[in-house]
This record gives C-alpha cells, sequence and structure tokens, in this order.
C-alpha cells in the first residue's frame, strides 16, 4: 500500500490535554460556514437523489435528480447568496472547477462578493474513481487559481473522498488545508510524505444538509434545531478551549424555500452570541498557523507510526 494511513498522519490528542488555542478580541468561537457548488454530469448516475428510479433501478440519464440539483444553481444559490450577504456572513465555497465553466454566472457572483475559493476536485466524481488523481488535483487547482487569480489554499474531497494518497499529492501542489475530516473540535496538523505541511479544519457530518435532509431525511426545523443544540454545547466548553462549528449547505438543500428559514434564523441566533466570530477557512488556517506555527520540516517516510501523545 502506497501512502499513509490517517493514524499515520497525526497523534492522538485528547482536547483537555492541549494548551489553550487563542482567539483575538477574547473571542471563543468560530462559526465556519461552507456552500458547495457541484456540477452533476446527466451522463453518469447523480450524486444523490430526491426521488427514487422506478422499480428502484436507477437510470441514465436521470433527468429528475439533475434537474433537482440545477434548481439549486438557478434558484437556490441566489437565495442563500441573499441571506448570507443580509447578515453579513462570508462562507468557504468550496467548488468543483467546472462550476466555472459550465455556471461562469454563478462562479462570478462568488468572486464579486469576495467569498473565499476553496477546490472541491474537478467535478462531482469520487477521487477513488480518478485515473490520475494528481493530474484532476493540477488542473482543478489552474482553473480555479486563474479565474480567482490565486491559487486556492483548501480543498474539500467530492463526496469527502480521499485515497490514500490524496493528503500528499495535495500537499505538493501547494494547498493548505483540508476539510474532509471530522475528528476534532479544533484544527489538526497532518504529516505528509512531502516536506509541506497540511492542516486539517474541523468539519461537521452533523450539521451538513446533505447529512440531515437528503439521507436522514428530517422535517425542514431541524437544521435549526439541531444546529442550536449542537451550538450551546461546544459555545459553553469553549470558555475553556477555543471550538470551531462547521455549517454545511448545498443549494438544491438548504435553498430550498421551505428551509432557508430555518437555516437564516440559526445564523442569526448563534452569530447575536457574545464571543462568536465568522471566518472563512482561510482566516482559521492563518489564526492556527500563528497560534500553532508548522515545523520546520514536515516530511516523513510512508507506513512509520507516530507514537500516541
Amino acid at each position: 500500500m502506497d501512502g499513509m494511513k490517517p493514524g499515520d498522519r497525526l497523534p492522538f490528542s485528547a482536547i483537555d490535554d492541549r494548551k489553550p488555542l487563542v482567539l483575538p478580541d477574547g473571542a471563543k468561537l468560530v462559526l465556519w460556514p461552507i456552500l458547495a457548488l457541484e456540477v452533476w454530469d446527466i451522463v453518469r448516475a447523480m450524486a444523490r437523489m430526491v426521488i427514487p428510479p422506478p422499480q428502484g433501478v436507477p437510470m441514465i440519464p436521470d433527468h429528475p435528480n439533475w434537474s433537482w440539483h440545477e434548481y439549486g444553481m438557478r434558484v437556490g444559490f441566489w437565495r442563500i447568496k441573499s441571506m448570507l450577504e443580509d447578515l453579513g456572513v462570508r462562507p468557504t465555497v468550496t467548488l468543483n472547477a467546472r462550476t466555472i465553466e459550465e455556471y461562469p454566472r454563478t462562479a462570478e457572483a462568488v468572486l464579486e462578493a469576495g467569498w473565499e475559493f476553496n477546490a472541491h476536485s474537478y467535478e462531482q466524481m469520487p477521487m477513488h474513481k480518478l485515473k490520475d488523481e494528481r493530474t484532476v488535483i493540477d488542473k482543478s487547482l489552474k482553473i480555479i487559481g486563474d479565474f480567482c487569480g490565486k491559487q486556492p489554499r483548501g480543498w474539500f474531497g467530492p463526496g469527502l473522498t480521499q485515497t490514500y494518497q490524496t493528503i500528499d499529492h495535495l500537499a505538493d501542489a501547494g494547498v493548505e488545508y483540508i476539510g474532509d475530516w471530522v475528528l476534532d473540535d479544533q484544527p489538526v496538523r497532518l504529516n505528509t510524505t512531502v516536506d509541506k505541511p497540511m492542516v486539517a479544519l474541523p468539519y461537521n457530518y452533523e450539521l451538513h444538509d446533505i447529512v440531515m435532509m437528503a439521507i436522514q431525511h428530517h422535517q425542514s426545523q431541524e437544521f435549526k434545531t439541531r444546529s442550536l443544540d449542537y451550538f450551546d454545547t461546544v459555545y459553553a466548553e469553549s470558555h475553556g478551549h477555543t471550538r470551531i462549528m462547521a455549517v454545511a449547505m448545498h443549494p438544491y438543500l438548504s435553498g430550498s424555500p421551505h428551509r432557508i428559514r430555518y437555516v437564516r434564523e440559526t445564523f442569526e441566533h448563534i452569530l447575536a452570541q457574545p464571543g462568536v466570530v465568522c471566518w472563512d477557512g482561510e482566516q482559521i488556517l492563518d489564526w492556527f498557523n500563528k497560534e500553532r506555527p508548522a515545523p520546520k520540516t514536515q516530511k516523513k517516510k510512508s507506513g512509520t507510526r507516530r507514537k500516541k501523545g
């Protein structure tokens, strides 16, 4: 097996044993909003289904589910954009690079808003299915970088997928953080097989509209109920150790008319609490690197597990 297993990339660390991370101006918790923009190619099976196919057998082309996603780009995105701008929220926008080619108006709106561009591969296809993932990584970073004027510093895998080699390819290509792992409430630094650092920012599958709405099939208000219950806990804990709270949105789900109210009320409540800051991925990364500077040498041989501590 080439590449490193997750346990080789970082030591175990109990949050209560760590030196506290300090936010500026007495803040205690970072709200990290993430908006995903994707391209679902009609020639392949759709990434998600809102309506099952007749007799339960997936059909290609899948026009019903393709058009569900298309609504998100035509309408849902703009509804979310209006909400975020009303609230003064600047999200991390993780997008398939092909979005720039297929939905240029949407990509231009993100650029005009000054939101962070985060790379989400070229199109919505698992990294495991790519013939040459490094080529796709380089292609994705170049398309996005050429469009917005600088290479994205962060990456989310399509479907949150990674092979054992993905993180090393990303680090070697100049990516500084990933958002696919949900193993902590604080950023963690990862070992790579190249002499370049990588940070995993705390993502969240629990406060994720795909999980809540498309997989668990909750009613619309669950987004607010669960998010605020989650917030109450980590907000109380943040007085001892700074917490990062990620909230993930997709235009075809959170941008739906029957959900947007609860998404907005969630953000309004959290942002109204003292000691809460709302940052994008780059801001979180820069703060963490200042608080915990990366060692000068990150390179490490594959297959050698670090001791716990």
